[in-house]
């Protein structure tokens, strides 16, 4: 018995359902295509710890390691020890690793009233607001001994803490120490002043007034 073409549809159907299979078909194969991608692993699953996850491969069960030693942060190489220590052959230095402008002096008045004055006072006197509170009074600066200190030595302190006082490396960047040593030095200045050091605009003006 011969099997007889099914011609019940029109001929303008047939032509339409062959672009339809192709398209399925099409359609079909893409998306297989995008799921076995997603199956690859590559560097989407990675062997590494995450942060605080125990080891077994090292012998203290961290994961997490010190540096290797001689180890420095990205623009952390700290080598101008002028600049970096206050120092320079191991000798503390009275001159600034750069040249100091009036900017600068504005700066290191900013970071000293900010970080300094509460216990040295606005003034360098050491009669800040929390040694008027029962803090143990810091020494002046205006006394003979560190009018007379280099500027490394300011450096130091507050690089390193003296006495009650605690490092401020944390808090104050070592351009803005330097900085504040430049404050520190005018406010010593201001003190001790003489009229002969006044320039002399000012100082017609100073003297001109009753």
């Amino acid at each position: 018995m011969k099997l007889k073409a099914d011609n019940s549809k029109p001929a303008a159907a047939r032509r339409i359902s062959r672009p339809l299979c192709r398209a399925a078909y099409i359609a079909a194969a893409a998306l297989a295509s995008v799921l076995l991608a997603g199956c690859r692993l590559d560097m989407h699953v990675q062997p590494k710890y995450l942060p605080y996850e125990p080891s077994s491969f090292f012998d203290d069960g961290r994961s997490e390691r010190q540096p290797v030693d001689g180890t420095v942060a990205r623009g952390e190489l700290r080598i101008d020890d002028h600049l970096y220590k206050g120092k320079v052959d191991g000798k503390l230095v009275d001159q600034f690793p750069f040249p100091i402008t009036a900017n600068d002096i504005f700066r290191g008045q900013q970071r000293y009233n900010i970080y300094c004055s509460p216990c040295h006072d606005y003034t360098g006197g050491g009669r800040g607001m929390i040694v008027q509170r029962g803090f143990p009074p810091p020494p002046s600066f205006h006394i003979d001994r560190l009018r007379q200190a280099p500027a490394g030595h300011f450096f130091d302190v507050m690089t390193n803490g003296y006495g009650v006082m605690y490092s401020y490396a944390a808090r104050v960047s070592p351009d803005d120490r330097w900085r504040i040593i430049a404050y520190i030095r005018a406010l010593q200045l201001s003190e001790h002043a003489a009229t002969a050091d006044v320039p002399d605009n000012d100082r017609q003006k100073l003297e001109a007034q009753p």
